[in-house]
């Protein structure tokens, strides 16, 4: 079945699905999900609290929720492409792009990829670093969905949202399970379509 061409409103296996929506789209249960991400302090340094949620990835239920969020506001968006970002992305991004009936592409750090690539550096808060995609990973016109397990600062999020227009893809929306709303991501990301399933 290609779930880009649903009617609205129509969300295949989306039992499970808990909790108030906001928007048309069903809502995962927020609580069970925040319960089931590991927080470990001072990693990966002094001062940092770190949300691990390969033990959220690990649960059936929690890992169907995430990706029937992630995925639920584009249903009906007509999403070619799904981009995720090195490399949680790569897991939620997949499994978003399945369940969009969508193809997909990575976007690494530099060295990473084999073929040619194109690249946007962006910065750090001391310096900056730099992520590559293939030549070819965006046709021109796509409608592209980028995703990500967090969104902090934005820096990311906006160096992969310039390597797909630069490849003539069009960014219908940017999609993470975490947010960490003291960073202020969101503002580095003005007038894109954002969504996020969790927010700290």
């Amino acid at each position: 079945m290609d779930n880009r061409h649903l009617e609205p409103g129509v969300y295949p296996r989306d039992e499970g699905l808990q909790g108030v929506g906001v928007g048309p789209h069903p809502q995962p249960n927020v609580d069970l999900l925040k319960a089931k991400i590991r927080h470990i302090p001072d990693f990966p340094k002094p001062g940092i609290l770190f949300y691990d949620i390969t033990t959220l990835l690990r649960d059936r239920e929690g890992f169907k929720q995430v990706v029937e969020g992630l995925a639920g506001p584009y249903i009906n968006k007509l999403v070619d492409l799904v981009v995720g970002i090195e490399s949680r992305g790569f897991i939620l991004g997949g499994a978003v792009a399945d369940r969009l009936g969508a193809g997909f592409s990575p976007v690494r750090k530099q060295g990473k990829l084999p073929s040619r690539t194109i690249r946007e550096t962006y910065d750090l808060e001391y310096g900056i670093d730099c992520l590559e995609i293939h030549d070819d990973a965006v046709q021109r016109g796509e409608r592209v969905l980028i995703v990500d397990d967090v969104i902090a600062t934005g820096g990311t999020a906006k160096a992969t949202a310039a390597l797909v227009r630069t490849l003539g893809g069009e960014v219908v929306g940017m999609a993470f399970l975490i947010e960490l709303l003291a960073l202020n991501g969101r503002a580095k990301l003005e007038g894109e379509d954002v969504y996020t399933v969790l927010q700290y």
